[in-house]
């Protein structure tokens, strides 16, 4: 039926909907109780992926339990970067960095190559419970060594700042390389403890050591680990986000002096993201010294950077979830890839080929990511604007006395906070 009044306005052809939005609109009709319901169902579906070892899933030249593990602590590592890259929009190029500080934290307290104890008896950090009390200080001496960054650097924006961060991170690396009276440089320290949990006649070292090569192996459980880390983590992030800090990051990404303009203490909240980042890289990178039991510089070079970069940029700057997915792309199809060869070179020697392939044709067809974040008030607004078609059509069809049916504002707000 055609609408023969000039004076009222046609309304405007529904916006074409993908399947990400239909999954978005589904979940957000469902009650808060089924909302916890699938995550839990989910999660459980997760955490038994390298137990049930699908085999269309599962990796053929690498050991599937030890693959999702890593996997869990690049999620990690993504999630806190993507509180600095995705929600305060602060490029940062030398992440690497903090995620270096965290392992050797670790590793020089209970390596028992550490040149810092020159003994065998480390105290506390020689213990079953060595690992578990290296975390908080691994976040704590991450953090700190985020605010000395940021202090004097958050005051350049752009490239500035992303040189100035890509430099941070190659010079932890250097000095990790060249002080061999702290560090042990190339030799790296071996031995880092871990926690000795499950321990047993054949398993003396507990479930977390390589040694455990059962059905769930050592793998298996730092993966398990990683994962409680992760949930720990994105439930922190999630309230900060909901507040006037993730307010206010939000703000200064979009644009910064418009933010500081409207009263909003910029350098305060960057200075916050970026030790909140620092502390989550932290956290990872005392994961990753306790999983491999052995850090060296070589393992914290510009690539790696780079492709934690890529796990935020792929998944979709600002939205937690989707730099998950992100961190899953980057570890699970080079090591998916690794036992196949075609002309008698392994496809996983071509990973950064892959990688870099993959960015452009995002670039290209989906700069926003696999899974954009999506802005709450822009899709309140819109909801407004649907709500008030809806009444304003209504109305024209049955007129009412003025503040009911017949004034479309106030049926729109009626509708719209029912």
């Amino acid at each position: 039926m055609t609408n023969s009044d000039p004076t009222v306005p046609v309304a405007a052809a529904a916006p074409r909907r993908g399947v990400g939005d239909a999954i978005r609109s589904w979940w957000d009709r469902q009650s808060r109780p089924a909302q916890w319901g699938v995550g839990v169902v989910a999660f459980a579906a997760l955490a038994l992926l390298p137990v049930l070892d699908p085999p269309l899933i599962s990796t053929t030249a690498t050991d599937f339990g030890a693959t999702m593990a890593q996997f869990a602590m690049v999620a990690l590592i993504a999630i806190g970067l993507n509180v600095v890259v995705g929600q305060a929009g602060l490029l940062d190029l030398g992440y690497v960095g903090f995620y270096a500080v965290g392992a050797y934290v670790v590793a020089l307290l209970t390596s028992p190559a550490s040149p810092v104890w020159n003994s065998v008896d480390h105290g506390i950090f020689s213990g079953p419970w060595a690992w578990l009390a290296c975390i908080p200080l691994a976040i704590v001496i991450t953090g700190i060594t985020g605010v000395i960054l940021g202090t004097p650097t958050l005051r350049v924006r752009g490239d500035y700042l992303a040189i100035v961060t890509l430099g941070f991170g190659e010079i932890v690396r250097l000095l990790a390389d060249n002080l061999k009276e702290v560090t042990n440089g190339p030799a790296g320290l071996q031995g880092v403890l871990f926690p000795e949990l499950g321990t047993s006649a054949d398993k003396p070292d507990g479930v977390f050591s390589v040694q455990n090569n059962d059905r769930i192996n050592s793998g298996i459980w730092w993966y398990w680990l990683a994962l409680l880390l992760v949930v720990i983590v994105l439930l922190f992030v999630g309230n900060l986000e909901r507040s006037r800090v993730g307010r206010s990051w939000i703000a200064i990404r979009e644009d910064e002096d418009a933010a500081e303009i409207m009263g909003v203490p910029t350098f305060k909240y960057k200075l916050w993201a970026f030790v909140i980042g620092a502390g989550i890289g932290g956290l990872s990178g005392a994961v990753y010294a306790g999983q491999v039991q052995y850090v060296d510089p070589k393992a914290f070079t510009v690539i790696n950077s780079m492709l934690f970069l890529c796990a935020v940029v792929i998944g979709g700057q600002g939205n937690k979830l989707g730099v998950i997915v992100g961190a899953f792309i980057i570890v699970y199809i080079p090591a998916r890839v690794q036992g196949i060869e075609v002309g008698g070179q392994s496809l996983g020697d071509f990973k950064y080929l892959f990688f870099g392939l993959a960015l452009v044709a995002l670039m290209i067809f989906r700069p926003q990511g696999l899974f954009p974040a999506r802005a709450r008030l822009i899709t309140f607004g819109r909801q407004v604007y649907a709500a008030a078609q809806r009444v304003g059509d209504a109305a024209r069809r049955d007129p009412g006395p003025p503040g009911e049916g017949g004034d479309p504002v106030v049926g729109a707000q009626k509708e719209v906070t029912s």
